[in-house]
């Protein structure tokens, strides 16, 4: 028997929606050469057909097929949001700050048939292109190619001026991918999850519940479109038709408080490091007019009491902490206030918007011991927390390593947490040994193998130590080899040419021994516990 119509969860249908009732809405972009741009959705959306019948023509990627994006955050790139999603194509997302090498795993993995690059991040592809083995065409988002050694490269504009626009958007399966992205948060090459039309479609719905976005909002996703889509605000805000506003490239304090101020916006979304750097400037700046903004999700890692305190304090803004990984979509719980926490003194309520937050509308969540079994959800008991629900990820793409984390229909986060009475998740510590500054994964143990390469060094440990800016920063621990010399500059030296320059770590201290637990492992907790403070004077 069948009571309601078996209609796919399509993305093409809640775009389609704004494009028709909100198409005078405006997109702003500021471009790769610092410029901006007014649009709106009506004009974005001739755009995105001709570009999707460009795809298909012109470039020859089919459906299920992949294309690549080495792009900040502007229209263009929200442009291939959609004609990618709306068609049956995959967008691959690259993020920016990946070593060389992952990007080019990354892309032969994917095996992307078309890349679009930014004209400022060319010279960079150029470099790693020669490796990509899957890529038949090199777009640069600009009206001209330039002076490239990019093979068959074509300008963005162009390839539009030559394409007919796409007619009626297809029908797709809504369990089939329409976007990929890739997690660096653990050793070896990085694992790809394939976001669905259905997962996105959900947790669009879900998370615009939890931050109450309208029409009547601007928007302004300073995360990267390149991590984890942007957290899900292009489908957000393309969705209920709010204002987008896109800051490319200019990421600096000044440059978004520009931007905040001149375009009236209400809603934000980016890491700690971007709030605490735009928390310093307005301090210095309290001329800055951001009566517009009415508050923002702050996410990626932990968002400190005293920065959610200086907001709301000095200039009403209400910082909502989320929580998620790119294995959830990303969005998975936002630090809510319950009603009857309404009239709590504003430090007490500090003490919930300072959690992980409650899961989102959907999602289910337990916290377990090493043996798996369910711990008590009653502030006190910790230990690994899982997660299910339809926009948690089931497996990751073409990767052997699915069964560590997806087990028995449920998602192991690596996140040590307990979880309140009230259902409030709250992160006490990482399972894994990775290290997370500035919203992103730093391996701790490829740091550590490559450490150890040397032939100075004995052993090496690397922990990540509390940083004023970045949250946390590694420290590389290092045993040197007896009558061997090495100092500090030599071996941030050697590491160089070998990890993401932002991976190096901000220190290098001379031990003579590493501590290590009963089964002979180093025991990082010890050393974390010893030198806590030592990038904090």
């Amino acid at each position: 028997m069948t009571h309601m119509m078996d209609f796919p969860l399509n993305l093409s249908t809640l775009y389609e929606r704004t494009v028709r009732i909100h198409p005078g809405q405006e997109i702003v972009s500021v471009e790769s050469d610092r410029s901006l741009v007014r649009t709106n959705y009506g004009e974005v959306d001739g755009r995105v057909r001709r570009l999707a019948s460009a795809l298909q023509n012109r470039l020859g990627i089919d459906q299920g097929q992949a294309i690549a994006t080495f792009a900040w955050n502007n229209r263009r790139h929200h442009e291939l949001y959609w004609a990618t999603a709306n068609t049956g194509r995959i967008c691959h997302t690259i993020n920016l700050r990946l070593f060389p090498e992952q990007v080019a795993y990354i892309v032969n993995h994917a095996e992307d048939g078309a890349l679009f690059v930014d004209p400022d991040l060319v010279p960079l592809m150029e470099r790693i292109a020669p490796n990509l083995e899957t890529v038949r065409h090199y777009i640069v988002m600009g009206d001209s190619v330039g002076d490239t050694s990019l093979p068959n490269a074509i300008a963005y504009e162009d390839l539009l001026d030559e394409a007919e626009p796409w007619g009626e958007w297809p029908f797709l399966d809504e369990r089939s991918p329409m976007m990929l992205c890739y997690t660096s948060g653990t050793t070896g090459n990085p694992k790809g999850v394939a976001y669905t039309q259905r997962s996105t479609y959900i947790h669009a719905i879900s998370n615009l519940a939890m931050v109450s976005l309208t029409a009547d909002d601007n928007v302004l996703p300073v995360v990267p479109m390149f991590h984890a889509s942007a957290w899900g605000y292009p489908f957000m805000a393309t969705a209920v038709g709010a204002k987008l506003t896109y800051p490319g490239p200019d990421l600096t304090p000044a440059g978004l408080v520009n931007l905040f101020e001149k375009e009236r916006v209400t809603f934000a979304a980016g890491v700690p490091t971007v709030w605490l750097g735009i928390m310093h400037y307005l301090s210095e700046h309290p001329e800055a007019d951001l009566s517009s903004m009415r508050g923002f999700l702050c996410g990626g890692s932990a968002v400190p009491r005293v920065m959610i305190d200086w907001f709301w304090k000095n200039r009403s803004i209400l910082i909502k902490q989320g929580w998620g990984m790119t294995e959830t979509n990303p969005v998975a719980s936002v630090a809510m206030l319950k009603p009857h926490m309404a009239d709590w003194e504003f430090d007490r309520q500090l003490d919930v918007l300072e959690t992980a937050g409650l899961p989102a509308a959907g999602l289910q969540v337990k916290i377990v011991d090493d043996e798996g079994n369910r711990l008590p959800e009653d502030g006190e008991a910790f230990g690994e927390l899982l997660i299910r629900g339809p926009w948690i990820a089931a497996e990751y793409y073409r990767d052997a390593r699915s069964a560590q984390t997806f087990q028995d229909g449920w998602m192991r986060t690596g996140d040590v947490c307990k979880i309140t009475p009230e259902g409030y998740i709250k992160i006490t510590d990482r399972a894994k040994d990775v290290i997370k500054s500035g919203g992103e994964w730093i391996s701790s143990l490829d740091l550590e193998n490559t450490l150890m390469a040397h032939p100075a060094v004995a052993e090496a440990t690397v922990v990540g130590l509390k940083h004023a800016k970045w949250d946390e920063r590694p420290v590389a621990f290092v045993v040197l080899r007896p009558n061997a010399n090495a100092d500090q500059e030599e071996l941030v030296g050697f590491l160089a040419d070998k990890v993401a320059k932002w991976w190096l770590p901000d220190k290098v201290v001379f031990i003579e021994a590493i501590p290590k637990t009963g089964t002979g492992k180093f025991d990082k907790k010890v050393v974390r516990d010893q030198y806590a403070d030592l990038l904090m004077g």
